[in-house]
């Protein structure tokens, strides 16, 4: 036995390793764990007494892949280290995974859970793959989604088990595969019923005399043809290169890697396509983009999923009843969510139609479900009888939070707070999902401000993975922990932020769209700019998002803002063409079927011919390059901006916030990842200048300039 594997040898010379990391919930592969692997792997391959092997999982999972905390210390060593060093570091994974095909004796995996990533990679290398029937069980391979290929084998092994064509999706989309897809295409032997898995898997080892891959036996050939003058194979690779640029639009290298390596590498024998897949993971772990994409996208929300920002001294909470303020779009989304989590749901609105309009609305959503097979009938069921739609105020009497979703006005919001605070418990917590009206001044109108807390949703609820939660400057902890552990309960991932106008996520978010009515009236072709904010990671074109979220809306938040600060405020060029849109053109956006796009009925959206009459194409275009870093930078200013004031507190939840929030270039790892990239005084240098040519928006905090002579980091002085 070592600290991961416990070794069981049978009386017919089977070793049975059951992999099952100690303090993990679930497997991960460390360098611990290689380390113990390929020790057994010695012993089994020198003992005559031993025939083979089965490899298994005392967890649930079999194996969720890499600690991607190792991945990204690998990242940082590849910043100091000789490329060599980092290749060699990086074809460890290779070398051991090859010592299992090569070692003499027969290996299986038995899959009793989730195989991911490296997980997957080990199976692959067995001789014999066995799995579970279970439909819940997922077989991949995601690296791409960090930023990564994978680096273990995967995108040799399964091309040469499933063929190039049919391998490409899994490997450039991350997709994953059911036991019976992997049945189906032989990546796995069998599917069998869980326990007859290890016998299964024991068997197939016992009947191995050779323990020979097929791509290691004379005259292999990649399923569905190979080499560069196959014509069918030609013509994956050509498809695939052009369904590439138009998907990520050359925005993330990982892709690339992923159809160079298997293009070369299914060309040659194994040994060497292992070395090119190392060289193009190497080649990926170099640049910034793994780094920041994994530190972000996993090891930070994996955090905020724990709720790391959760006041440690507050006892653990639970919401069994919910009362949720305003049966609109928003509400209705946070009822049903709240009751798939199993809540109690009580739906408050000015009418019993409205608010059964609000029901109907889950009703609509888990009808779609049961019709996909997502959930059974009982279970859709249940979820609704737990929505109860009212008018009667009396009916929230013991819910344990309120969550006020009306309209945007102060006064609407002060009344209902009222009129809910007389009939909720005194231990109740009182939220408002308002996108920018300060919580401060909101829970003026409450009796114990003390509890009241901001909890903003994004549309759609069902599908938006973030809350933001905002705390007041009379929030105590006990309403933050209690926000958080409801966030934690409907499974998102909340980000803290402290008050202030528009917070933290619709202050920076908006200025995409903004900067981009700002080149508008500069003359630059709304194509051009549309396309620039594409290519700049984004994951809709600025003026996309104005017309989706409304521009009536920022209109109105523009007014707002200039009605609070007075002589404060500070103009945009955006002002004027927000005013145009609203006041003068009555374009207001998606919803009334005009705005900077126009939307024929049964046809598709396209960009309003009016836009060239009304903003004059300047002579000189700027590049594409220009206007994305003018989009990034303009939003990354402000983020700055909000950490600098406070706003937010934690470059990990700045970024995980803003890629999750609103949307931006995930590439980046998020705006604080990306000014650290780009090197905190350059981007002061570049921010300066970009203010120098298109105004003080873009003028560096007093703060960053320090940063920048201290030669500090966002993330090294976090």
């Amino acid at each position: 036995m070592t600290d991961n594997f416990t070794f069981e040898l049978d009386e017919d010379g089977i070793a049975l390793l059951t992999l099952d990391l100690k303090d993990r919930s679930m497997n991960v592969i460390t360098m611990e764990m290689m380390t113990e692997l390929e020790s057994l792997i010695d012993r089994i391959a020198g003992d005559d007494a031993i025939k083979g092997a089965v490899i298994t999982s005392g967890k649930p999972t079999f194996l969720a892949g890499a600690d991607l905390t190792m991945l990204a210390a690998l990242s940082k060593r590849a910043a100091s280290e000789p490329v060599e060093k980092v290749f060699e570091a990086a074809f460890e994974f290779n070398r051991v995974f090859r010592k299992i095909e090569t070692c003499g004796k027969p290996f299986a995996a038995a899959l009793n859970g989730l195989a991911m990533g490296g997980g997957l990679e080990i199976s692959l290398a067995c001789h014999h793959r066995v799995v579970a029937d279970d439909p819940k069980i997922q077989l991949g391979l995601p690296e791409v989604k960090v930023g990564l290929l994978p680096g273990a084998g995967g995108t040799q092994r399964l091309v040469r088990l499933m063929g190039v064509q049919a391998a490409l999706p899994y490997l450039l989309q991350g997709r994953s595969l059911s036991p019976q897809e992997a049945v189906g295409f032989g990546v796995v032997d069998a599917m069998v019923p869980a326990d007859q898995l290890i016998g299964e898997a024991k068997k197939r080892v016992l009947e191995d005399k050779e323990a020979v891959q097929p791509w290691d036996r004379k005259g292999f050939k990649v399923p569905g043809g190979q080499g560069s003058m196959n014509p069918k194979v030609v013509q994956v690779f050509m498809a695939s290169e052009a369904m590439l640029r138009k998907e990520t639009r050359d925005v993330y290298p990982a892709p690339q890697a992923i159809l160079s390596a298997v293009y070369e590498g299914h060309q040659v024998p194994i040994d060497a396509a292992l070395r090119i897949e190392s060289r193009y993971f190497t080649s990926l772990i170099l640049r910034p983009e793994a780094a920041n994409m994994i530190r972000t996208l996993f090891v930070n929300k994996g955090e905020a999923d724990k709720l790391v920002r959760r006041p440690k001294d507050v006892e653990k909470s639970e919401i069994r009843t919910l009362g949720v303020l305003g049966a609109g779009m928003m509400g209705a989304g946070i009822a049903y969510v709240s009751a798939r989590a199993g809540m109690e749901v009580v739906l408050l609105d000015t009418t019993q139609d409205a608010a059964a309009r609000g029901r109907s609305y889950s009703v609509g959503l888990l009808e779609k479900d049961v019709r996909r097979g997502k959930t059974t009938r009982e279970k859709a069921d249940a979820v609704l009888d737990r929505i109860k739609a009212t008018t009667d105020y009396g009916d929230l009497k013991g819910v344990d939070l309120i969550i006020e979703a009306v309209f945007e006005d102060m006064g609407i919001k002060a009344d209902v707070t009222g009129k809910a605070e007389a009939v909720i418990p005194e231990g109740s917590i009182f939220a408002s999902n308002t996108s920018t009206l300060p919580i401060t001044e909101l829970a003026k109108a409450s009796v114990r401000p003390d509890q009241f807390i901001g909890i903003h949703f994004f549309s759609p609820v069902e599908k938006m993975p973030l809350v933001e939660i905002i705390v007041g400057k009379q929030t105590n902890d006990v309403a933050l922990a209690r926000a958080l552990d409801y966030v934690k309960q409907i499974r998102k991932t909340p980000i803290v932020v402290n008050d202030s106008r528009g917070f933290y996520t619709s202050r920076c978010f908006g200025t995409y769209p903004t900067e981009a009515m700002a080149m508008l009236s500069e003359g630059v072709s709304p194509a051009l700019i549309e396309h620039a904010g594409l290519m700049a990671g984004m994951q809709v074109g600025p003026l996309a998002v104005a017309d989706e979220v409304s521009i009536e809306l920022a209109w109105k938040v523009k007014e707002a803002a200039k009605a609070a600060m007075g002589k404060a405020y500070e103009p945009s060029p955006a002002d004027e063409v927000l005013d145009l849109f609203v006041k003068e053109l009555g374009r207001t956006g998606k919803k009334s079927g005009k705005g900077f796009y126009d939307y024929p009925e049964g046809g598709k959206k396209h960009l309003w011919p009016g836009l060239a009459e009304e903003f004059p194409l300047a002579e000189n275009q700027p590049s594409v390059e220009d206007i994305k870093k003018r989009l990034l930078y303009r939003q990354a200013i402000e983020v700055a901006r909000c950490y600098g004031e406070k706003v937010v507190t934690a470059p990990a939840d700045a970024d995980v916030g803003a890629i999750f929030g609103w949307g931006f270039a995930p590439q980046t790892g998020g705006p604080l990842s990306l000014i650290d990239t780009v090197g905190v005084a350059q981007f002061v240098a570049e921010c300066e200048a970009l203010a120098d040519q298109y105004g003080p928006r873009y003028s560096p905090p007093a703060f960053l300039k320090d940063m920048a002579k201290a030669d500090k980091a966002f993330y090294t002085a976090a």
